[in-house]
């Protein structure tokens, strides 16, 4: 996963000229679950559908222009790893910060599931 090539994905779009902010969202492999577990890595496995629908529907938001995800699926990722880059890019940063947060909240309870390997305490 590389952010700079997302960004410069967003400084390619025809309509760059309208953005005032491009956030990034780089999601790694904790070593300690919300549960307090040790965690050894974990793997994530994405519906692609709901992904494109909750771009799109998050693209249509004012001040918008783009929305980019990558995940790391179907692999496992250890302590550390990259699992998701987020990128928005838009107008001002209500609009931008906003629209990272519910993009990233959708992401993660219809779009994504994973599965955490554990160690010992």
């Amino acid at each position: 996963m590389d952010a700079s090539r997302l960004i410069q994905q967003i400084k390619n779009h025809p309509h760059y000229d309208r953005a005032g902010m491009i956030l990034i969202h780089n999601g790694v492999v904790r070593k300690t679950s919300r549960n307090g577990k040790t965690v050894t890595g974990l793997r994530v496995k994405v519906d692609p559908l709901k992904l494109e629908e909750v771009i799109a529907e998050h693209k249509k938001r004012p001040g918008i222009l783009e929305i980019l995800v990558e995940i790391a699926e179907d692999r496992d990722l250890f302590v550390g790893e990259d699992v998701m880059l987020l990128a928005v890019a838009g107008d001002i940063r209500e609009n931008v910060i906003q629209t990272l947060s519910d993009v990233l909240d959708a992401i993660k309870t219809t779009v994504t599931r994973k599965t955490e390997f554990y160690g010992h305490p």
